[in-house]
């Protein structure tokens, strides 16, 4: 019956099912082919049902919608000439702008995608004016856009939460630090790959211009203090923090900034209720899937052929992520934690790695594979957005993906970069 629901589901993917429709059809076959006694065909919409009847999941469409009013209300060209004033200085300073406008926005929309449709229409143009190379160029923006889904408030992370009944505040947390070493070194590579290029910089900024940028941009940097000071010092619960993200960035872009207008507003709902379709459909499908990966005991014979090779939590971890790299190269993030999580949480439970930690750790491997050649998906986005060749791109990414799988080397084998921050949450 289990490899009846996994040809199944391949089988459907090949064809051009989508994901969520491919497993519904293949848990349709598993339940209709399961020895034994027949089960009631209304087992169906009843495990969808109950995979996204859940409180926690309002904060999703909460978090989308107020990522998409933001991305279209002039948020992204004031961070970017705030990130100019700051580092316009430096040699390629368009690269250390566009890693250090997507650092901001991740906490805005918490999309790797809907980060690198916003900053590469203006940055990738720009970059390309200043005689920077296309495949670098689009190489910066794919790396930027990677910090979104890592730091809060992160769709992925919820997901996880969602599937492992663990806080969503402390994972939330636990992106923090790694989001950091990750933007450090993509600066530092920026910095290399720019004296070696000799790319230009522009005249150091004074103090007067950075306070009138910081100013400009106020308003936007002001939107991840809410939700992150709000969650972090109790004051509003994630879900609150959501609808608070969602009425701070329908003034700011009504009569602050003004980019939006009344007339708009229709069209992001949808845009926004589109996207939060999509993912609580692949969640609703993965019930009936899981469920019967669960009936087949195949849990507990991964886990005990993991365990037959090693028991230590450091070791169990890496033949994961090592697992988790290849799935990521060949599907997309959130799929793959909805069909893989049911199966490797039970595993990281028994060898005793923290729930956190791994949350984390896994958030992070499956994102990297958004930037992996050759399809990771944000490698599209970026070469369509910027009219980029692909080819110099999955080149030119090369040192960012080298440097993300470092960073998730190290929250392998430090626990405390993922663990400590959320451990001060009480």
């Amino acid at each position: 019956m289990l490899a009846l629901l996994f040809v199944a589901f391949l089988l459907a993917l090949l064809i051009g099912f989508d994901v969520g429709f491919s497993m519904v059809f293949s848990a349709w076959l598993g339940i209709l082919s399961k020895p034994g006694e027949l089960i009631d065909a209304a087992m169906m919409p009843l495990s969808m049902i109950s995979g996204v009847d859940s409180f926690a999941l309002v904060q999703v469409p909460l978090f989308i919608l107020a990522g998409e009013l933001m991305n279209s209300g002039g948020l992204t060209m004031r961070l970017i000439e705030w990130a100019m004033a700051l580092v316009g200085q430096l040699r390629g300073s368009l690269g250390h702008v566009s890693i250090i406008t997507n650092f901001v926005m991740a906490g805005v929309s918490g999309s790797a995608v809907a980060d690198a449709v916003a900053t590469g229409k203006p940055l990738i143009p720009a970059m390309r004016k200043e005689g920077y190379g296309e495949g670098f160029a689009g190489a910066v923006i794919v790396a930027g856009a990677l910090l979104g889904p890592i730091l809060p408030p992160s769709i992925p992370m919820v997901v996880y939460a969602q599937i492992s009944n663990q806080s969503v505040v402390k994972l939330f947390m636990a992106g923090v630090v790694p989001a950091i070493l990750l933007a450090a070194g993509f600066m530092v590579i920026c910095s290399i790959v720019a004296r070696y290029r000799n790319y230009p910089r522009r005249d150091a900024a004074d103090l007067k211009v950075k306070l009138r940028a910081t100013g400009r941009a106020s308003w936007a940097l002001m939107m991840p203090v809410i939700i992150i000071g709000g969650i972090r010092f109790g004051w509003l619960t994630v879900t609150e923090s959501a609808a608070v993200a969602v009425l701070y960035a329908l003034f700011v872009c009504l009569f602050i900034y003004r980019g939006i207008t009344f007339r708009q507003l229709p069209k992001l709902i949808f845009s926004a209720g589109r996207s939060t379709a999509l993912i609580l459909f692949l969640l609703a499908a993965a019930g009936p899937f899981s469920w019967l990966v669960a009936e087949s005991q195949i849990n507990q014979t991964v886990i005990d052929t993991i365990q037959s090779i090693s028991t230590n939590p450091i070791i169990v971890l890496l033949m994961i992520n090592l697992f988790l790299l290849l799935i990521g190269c060949i599907v997309e993030p959130l799929p793959a934690m909805i069909i893989f999580l049911p199966l490797l949480i039970p595993l990281g439970a028994q060898v005793g790695i923290d729930p956190i930690q791994f949350g984390a750790v896994v958030v992070l491997n499956l994102m990297i594979g958004l930037m992996h050649p050759p399809i990771g998906l944000l490698l599209f986005v970026v070469s369509s957005v910027g009219k980029i060749r692909l080819g110099p791109v999955m080149w030119e990414v090369l040192p960012f993906l080298a440097w993300a799988i470092v960073v998730l080397g190290l929250t392998i084998v430090f626990p405390p970069l993922t663990i400590w921050l959320p451990a001060q949450i009480k």
